[in-house]
């Protein structure tokens, strides 16, 4: 035990002006103890109080414990929010028992924060009986849902445990609750727990304090972390610090550990609803424990804050997440029963096999010696018969190897048929597919694959090196067999050609239901951290469904896919398929002759190809032969999506493929083929909108009619720039486009706040709507009168002036007419309201360096095109790209640099 534990100190409220708490909440309670017969008094916040004033009745209460080294001072947002809820519900008279009104009491655990100092130890156990006495002595009733934080976590648990008939729900933000056996305890606590080390750290001085406080991201402002250190400013005030570093039980002996498998196993019994926020960046308690707890309870809501750490309270807005969830699990919260995503009916919902799943035309192909699918470097043609048969072989040998259903398969390896047969023998077994490629960088990669989870890790040498070197989890398996000294290295432990061997009888499990999980796809990140979205096997053969219907293709079509989704979807819709000779990770690498050759291998009919690959593909059309030329003859249909398509480009490469009708679909990682359009139909579109009055067209790019059984209405902004309201099908209104598919995706990934806000529940039913799903895109768009779709940009992109809202895209295509102007993009900078508009410019030829154009003629151009008040128009050698598309501009980071150049920063690229 550290030194000073157990000096003695009163209990006494905290300082008044500590930023960001209202003293109002701010109480003591004295509590007895009945193990001793002594009492000791706590510091509480405690909302409770001001909503009787309010005359408001909660719903509940929030039991709030922190952990260490901090206080209840973590919670004071919390305390904050509900209060304010109720104020709005004493103000528009629903006080009375409101879903939306909880009261909040967060404890300063004895010996912290500004409870009292009381000399006793306090191992796990007596702290959980330190909270009952205290819930006792408040009379608390439920419905109570526990709230904790790091070793508040533990604690809070062990009142669940305790208390199951009165606890309604459990939250939990970057906690613990168990040690698993093969991993070490995390190094900053093996590392205070060191001989010599644990009282100097934690209570001779503030080491372990300030250590904590600086794990915040962003760094926390000097009086925030001012308040942390306000009731520790001396060593007589640290003693339980050092107390609580000292009860991690660190084995069996000791006198903690006990407890820790008491609550530990009595968590699986709860199944409450429960909410996991958790930061992703916290070196204390990582993913793992995350997934420790997810398995313990399943029921459980998780959302994942990339960018956030330990200090999640301090580096995202938690507490309106707390009470949405609160609000959205109102049902089950009142009724005490599972998640409202674990109830029976969708349990029930579709627990049977596909009719027709995807690997259909690999069963009924699989004796047939006709081309299936084309590598082109090195050159390999393999047929429908062997790609069946290394499909079932590698299932089998995958079940053999320990995959089970619902595994989840980290793929990291590069278009090939190698992945095709790894992808379709993961989902006949029922294992769910994570593809996240390369295009996001080693970051964002990482930062994907660590979020996804992966029971099992199947990739080529790159991809296994960087898995190591980062320590990505999951069982590896390797594409090629490696050195034995090299698959030691990496933590290889099957090669791909073992698995088969393994599989060679090709004796499979029944098929997955319709219903279950198939895959995780990763989006780009080209407007934030890229997102999992998770898709069932009913959504992936609708989007198979979906494109063979729109676009005709089955059994006998080439296809040239540019574009890794339609390369994989190949083998479902039955289409020889080939991906062409490129760097993946840069589309711009794709050039004319790479396109023809694979046309060539395939006797191509359908070519998909990202629009960064589409421009090199023209550029580079001098370099076309006769023969290269003949093979870009025989194309069919031409499709390019992933980002706007200019009607030029459409059009010169519709000049390389003479007979083929060009399309450009619009669509996401969420829905792959939402809407489409023909180059005839762009160009029918711009006539139609030409035609109008001045005024009466927001401009924008036409992406064409809904495809097949797609729904799309509009969420129209309000003054705020933001959607309200009801969705509609209203011709010419501005908003955020909402869509409606079978083919949509079911959510994202442990991203429990991103989906509610994303999904069918935000979005106001109309009569007829029950049972639909819709989906919030986060593009902005109007239907015209002819039920076309046009896209003006994205919701954060949007402009709020003095003048009004303002989107982004007719703007630009405006300027991107004028003479000698490349590409060009409208940023807002300043506060929302009244932002000053900047235009920032590519010009023909490039400009050498960035340059502020003031009142140039080119700048008179611009805002004479636009009829806007421009503030400044700036010119750039080239505009900042996301990563994978290298094509979608990166407005975000366009106006922070903007802003930066008229506020008197350097003048430099984006």
């Amino acid at each position: 035990m550290p030194r000073s534990a157990g000096r003695t100190a009163p209990a006494s409220l905290p300082p008044a002006g500590l930023p960001g708490m209202d003293a109002r909440f701010s109480r003591l309670v004295t509590v007895a103890d009945g193990d001793s017969g002594r009492s000791a008094t706590w510091h509480l916040l405690d909302n409770g109080p001001v909503l009787d004033e309010l005359g408001v009745t909660p719903v509940g209460t929030l039991l709030c414990v922190h952990g260490n080294p901090t206080w209840s001072y973590l919670w004071r947002g919390l305390v904050a929010a509900a209060t304010d809820a109720a104020t709005t519900a004493a103000e528009t008279g629903s006080g009375l028992v409101s879903s939306g009104v909880w009261r909040v009491v967060a404890v300063d655990q004895l010996e912290m924060g500004f409870s009292e100092r009381t000399g006793t130890e306090r191992g796990l156990e007596r702290r959980v009986a330190d909270l009952s006495a205290l819930t006792d002595a408040l009379e608390l009733t439920g419905p109570v849902v526990t709230v904790g934080h790091d070793w508040g976590g533990v604690v809070s648990m062990g009142w669940a445990v305790d208390h199951s008939e009165l606890l309604a729900g459990v939250v939990l933000l970057n906690t613990a609750i168990h040690q698993p056996e093969d991993r070490a305890i995390p190094w900053p606590l093996r590392l205070t727990l060191q001989r010599g080390m644990l009282g100097r750290a934690t209570v001779a001085t503030p080491a372990f304090l300030e250590t904590t406080l600086a794990l915040a991201h962003p760094a926390l402002a000097a009086d925030v972390k001012n308040g942390y250190r306000a009731p520790y400013r001396s060593a007589d005030r640290r003693g339980g610090i050092g107390a609580f570093v000292a009860d991690i039980p660190v084995d069996e002996q000791h006198r903690s550990w006990n407890e820790l498998e008491r609550i530990a196993a009595g968590v699986r019994e709860l199944g409450v609803p429960s909410l996991m926020l958790w930061g992703p960046r916290d070196p204390i308690f990582s993913d793992t424990y995350l997934d420790d707890l997810a398995e313990r309870m399943p029921q459980a809501d998780i959302h994942r804050f990339e960018g956030a750490g330990h200090m999640i309270a301090e580096d995202v807005e938690y507490a309106p997440v707390v009470l949405g969830w609160l609000e959205a699990r109102s049902l089950s919260l009142s009724k005490g029963t599972d998640s409202v995503d674990e109830l029976p009916v969708d349990k029930l919902r579709e627990q049977k096999a596909s009719k027709r799943p995807l690997w259909s035309v690999l069963d009924e192909l699989r004796g047939s010696t006709d081309i299936a699918l084309v590598d082109m470097k090195p050159y390999r043609a393999v047929s429908w018969r062997l790609l069946s048969r290394r499909v079932r072989q590698l299932a089998a040998g995958l079940v053999r190897a320990g995959v089970k259903p619902g595994d989840r398969v980290s793929l990291l390896i590069p278009p090939s048929a190698d992945l095709t047969a790894v992808l379709y023998a993961c989902l006949r077994i029922g294992a769910v597919v994570v593809v996240a490629d390369a295009g996001l960088g080693l970051p964002g990669l990482t930062r994907a694959v660590r979020g996804a989870r992966p029971d099992h890790v199947i990739g080529a040498l790159p991809g296994l090196t960087v898995a190591r070197a980062f320590s990505w989890p999951g069982q590896k398996i390797s594409t090629a067999t490696l050195p034995l000294p090299t698959a030691l290295a990496l933590g290889v432990r099957h090669s791909l050609g073992e698995i088969a061997r393994l599989g060679a009888d090709e004796s499979l499990p029944e098929p997955p239901a319709a219903s279950a999980v198939a895959a995780v796809l990763f989006t780009s990140g080209s407007t934030g951290p890229a997102k999992g979205v998770v898709y069932t096997h009913a959504q992936l053969e609708a989007v198979r469904d979906a494109l063979s219907s729109q676009y005709d293709i089955g059994v006998g079509t080439g296809l040239v896919a540019g574009f890794a989704p339609f390369a994989l979807l190949g083998p479902a819709l039955g289409a020889r398929s080939v991906t062409p000779d490129m760097n993946v990770t840069s589309p711009r690498t794709l050039t004319a002759k790479a396109t023809a050759e694979a046309a060539a291998a395939v006797d191509a009919s359908v070519v998909f190809l990202s629009p960064a690959a589409l421009a090199n593909v023209v550029a580079t059309s001098d370099a076309l032969g006769l023969a290269d030329t003949a093979a870009l003859a025989g194309v069919k249909t031409f499709l390019s999506a992933g980002a706007p398509v200019p009607e030029s480009l459409l059009a010169a490469a519709g000049r390389l493929m003479p007979n083929a009708t060009p399309h450009t679909p619009y669509g996401m990682t969420e829905g792959l083929l939402m809407t489409d359009i023909t180059l005839e139909g762009i160009r029918a579109a711009a006539d139609d909108a030409a035609a109008l009055p001045d005024g009466e067209h927001a401009g924008g790019v036409c992406v064409g009619a809904p495809a097949g059984s797609v729904r799309v209405r509009i969420a129209a902004l309000d003054e705020n720039g933001m959607p309200g309201g009801e969705p509609s099908e209203q011709p010419g209104v501005t908003g955020e486009i909402v869509l409606s598919a079978p083919h949509l995706k079911q959510s994202y990934d442990r991203l429990w706040a991103t989906n509610r806000v994303a999904d069918a529940d935000s979005v106001p039913a109309s009569a007829g709507d029950q049972g639909e799903r819709w989906h919030r895109t986060g593009d902005v768009g109007h239907l015209d009168s002819a039920g076309r779709l046009w896209v003006e940009g994205r919701l954060p992109h949007v402009i709020v002036t003095a003048a009004g809202v303002i989107t982004p895209v007719g703007p630009e295509q405006k300027i991107e007419s004028l003479l000698g102007v490349n590409r060009a993009a409208l940023a807002g900078i300043g506060p929302r309201g009244t932002q000053q508009l900047v235009a920032v410019l590519e010009t023909e030829p490039a400009a050498s360096r960035p340059a502020a154009l003031g009142d140039s003629e080119l700048a008179a151009a611009v805002r004479h095109a636009t009829g806007l008040d421009i503030a400044a128009v700036l010119v750039v050698a080239a505009l900042p790209t996301d990563i994978r598309h290298n094509s979608k501009i990166d407005r975000s980071a366009l106006s922070r640099w903007a802003e930066g150049v008229l506020s008197g920063a350097k003048l430099s690229a984006p």
